[in-house]
C-alpha cells in the first residue's frame, strides 16, 4: 500500500511525487504514455527548441546589422530542426525517469482509474489496466522495478491527468491538412502557407516559428484583439511586431467551415459584421485551447466535482471528495506548468501536514508567450484593475530607452507596471519584447513579498541590463523615470 498515489507524471505529477518521497512518503505514479507529460514532451520544452531555431534564422537574416559577412542567406533546415527538438524532449523524458528513480519512486506503467475513495478506515483503490494508446516518441527507460497493471491502494490519490487540444466541430484535427500542436511540431515538410485559429500563446507561437522560417501565416482570431488575457497595450503593441514580420491577423472574425483538399485548405471566415472571407492555406493549425483529461478515471461514480471539463478543487488540490485531490491542467486555468508544479507541491505538503503553507494565488502565476517578440506578464492588467475599483498608478518604460536593449539590436518593445495609487501595491507587471519571459520573474518576486513602489525604487539593478527597464517603469509610474 502505498501513501499517495499520482495518476500522471507530467509537471504536477512528476513534482509532486519527488517532494512527497522528500516528505518520507511512500510514492507511486501511474503514466500510460511517457515521463514528463506533454510539457517536456510535446510542449514547452521541445517547442521552445523549434522557436530558438526559428531566433537564429531571424538573427542570421540581419547580420549585417551587427557587422557580420555571411556567404549568403541562410536556409532552414526543417528536418534538422525537428530532430533536434525530439532529442531535447526524450532527453527531458530520461531525466525525469532518473530523478522518479533515485528518489525512490515507483512508478507503475499503464492507465489508471480510480474505483474507491480512501476513508479513515481503508485506503483508495486505483485499477491500472494496460495502455492501449501508442507513445508518440521513444520512452526512456523506465525506472528500475517499474509495474504494470493491476490493482494498488493509496491512502491519498492525486489525479494529474494534464489536458488535450480541444477540437471544434467541423475543423476537427486529421493529423495531415489540419494539424493540433502535436503534428505542428513535426511537419514532414514546411507549408508556403498556414492558417493558425485562435491567437493564444499556443497560436501565437507556432505562428511566429513558422513566419521566421519564410511560411505565409495568417491568424484568425474571434475575439477583437489577440493574446487576449494580456494586458491591451501589451497585445497592441505586440500585434504591430508581428504584422511588421509579414503575419497577417482576422481579428473578431471566426472560421465557419473549411474544405480540405489534396492541395489544402480553403476556409470561410465570417467577420464581425457578417461579411466573409475566403482564405486557402496549405495547412492548418487549430489552437483554440485545451480540454482536461477527465474521461475514464472514475471521478463521477465517486461524485468528484468536475465543471467545464477540469476537477473543481480548492488552494491545495482537494476535492470535494475526502482523499482525492487534483493539480495541473485537470484541475483548471492556468493550465501552466509552473502552476501544477507549485501546485503538486502545495498538494502533498498539505497532505503531510506540513505548517505555515499558503494555498495557491492564481494572481500571482505567470503567462509567457515566446514569439518573436516575446511577451510576459503576472497580475491584474490595467483595465482589471481599473474594474477592481483600485484607483491605479501605471509606469510604462520602452527598450528603446535601454542602453542594454539598444546595444543588442532589441530596441522594441516596453515594460509596464500597474500600481495602487493609495498603498503602493504592485497590482500587475506586463512585459513585450526580447528576453521579457526571463525578466518577469522579478516582478513575480516582489508580488510574493508584497513590496511596495518605494522598495523597488530603492533596489539597485545591474548596469548595464534589460532588467534596468523594470526599475525605470516603477519610477515611470511616480514621475520619477530618469531616462525617457
Amino acid at each position: 500500500m502505498y501513501d499517495i498515489v499520482i495518476i500522471g507524471s507530467g509537471p504536477g505529477g512528476y513534482v509532486a511525487a519527488i517532494r512527497a518521497a522528500q516528505l518520507g512518503l511512500r510514492t507511486a505514479v501511474v503514466e500510460r504514455e511517457h515521463l514528463a507529460g506533454i510539457c517536456s514532451n510535446w510542449g514547452c520544452i521541445p517547442t521552445k527548441a523549434l522557436l530558438r531555431s526559428a531566433e537564429l534564422m531571424d538573427f542570421i537574416g540581419h547580420a549585417e546589422t551587427f557587422g557580420v559577412a555571411l556567404p549568403g542567406p541562410a536556409a532552414p533546415d526543417l528536418a534538422a530542426m525537428v530532430a533536434r527538438s525530439r532529442r531535447i524532449a526524450e532527453r527531458m523524458n530520461s531525466g525525469v525517469g532518473f530523478l522518479l528513480r533515485k528518489n525512490k519512486v515507483d512508478v507503475i506503467w499503464g492507465e489508471g482509474s480510480l474505483v474507491r475513495a480512501p476513508t479513515a478506515d481503508r485506503p483508495g483503490e486505483i485499477a491500472v489496466v494496460a495502455s492501449a494508446r501508442p507513445a508518440r516518441q521513444p520512452q526512456a527507460p523506465l525506472p528500475q522495478g517499474a509495474l504494470g497493471p493491476g490493482r494498488y491502494q493509496a491512502k491519498h490519490i492525486i489525479v494529474a491527468t494534464g489536458a488535450r487540444p480541444r477540437s471544434l466541430p467541423g475543423i476537427e484535427v486529421d493529423g495531415d491538412r489540419v494539424w493540433s500542436y502535436f503534428e505542428a511540431m513535426v511537419p514532414p515538410s514546411l507549408p508556403k502557407s498556414l492558417l493558425v485559429i485562435g491567437s493564444g500563446a499556443i497560436g501565437i507561437e507556432f505562428a511566429s516559428f513558422y513566419r521566421s522560417l519564410g511560411t505565409e501565416v495568417t491568424v484568425v482570431e474571434v475575439l477583437p484583439r489577440i493574446l487576449p488575457v494580456e494586458d491591451a497595450d501589451v497585445a497592441a503593441f505586440a500585434q504591430k511586431q508581428f504584422e511588421k514580420r509579414g503575419i497577417r491577423f482576422r481579428l473578431g472574425a471566426k472560421v465557419v467551415r473549411i474544405e480540405r483538399g489534396p492541395e489544402g485548405v480553403t476556409a470561410d471566415v465570417e467577420r464581425g459584421d457578417g461579411t466573409m472571407e475566403r482564405i486557402t492555406a496549405e495547412r492548418v493549425i487549430s489552437a483554440v485551447g485545451v480540454t482536461g483529461n477527465v474521461e475514464g478515471l472514475g471521478l463521477e461514480a465517486l461524485g468528484v466535482a468536475v465543471e467545464r471539463g477540469t476537477i473543481t478543487v480548492d488552494g491545495f488540490g482537494r476535492t470535494n471528495v475526502a482523499g482525492i485531490y487534483a493539480i495541473g491542467d485537470v484541475a483548471g486555468a492556468p493550465m501552466l506548468a509552473h502552476k501544477a508544479e507549485h501546485e503538486g507541491v502545495l498538494c502533498v505538503e498539505a497532505i503531510a501536514g506540513k505548517a505555515a503553507i499558503e494555498p495557491l494565488d492564481r494572481t500571482q502565476i505567470p503567462g509567457c508567450t515566446y514569439g518573436a517578440p516575446q511577451v510576459a506578464s503576472v497580475g491584474l492588467t490595467e483595465a482589471r484593475a481599473r474594474e477592481a475599483g483600485h484607483a491605479v498608478r501605471v509606469g510604462r518604460f520602452p527598450f528603446a530607452g535601454n542602453g542594454k536593449a539598444i546595444a543588442l539590436g532589441e530596441d522594441q518593445g516596453f515594460v509596464k507596471t500597474v500600481f495602487d495609487a493609495g498603498t503602493g501595491k504592485l497590482l500587475g507587471a506586463h512585459l513585450v519584447g526580447a528576453e521579457v519571459t526571463e525578466l518577469i520573474n522579478g516582478f513575480v518576486v516582489a508580488m510574493n513579498l508584497e513590496t511596495t513602489e518605494q522598495e523597488l525604487m530603492h533596489t539597485i539593478f545591474p548596469h548595464p541590463t534589460l532588467s534596468e527597464m523594470m526599475k525605470e517603469s516603477v519610477l515611470d509610474a511616480y514621475g520619477e523615470a530618469i531616462n525617457i
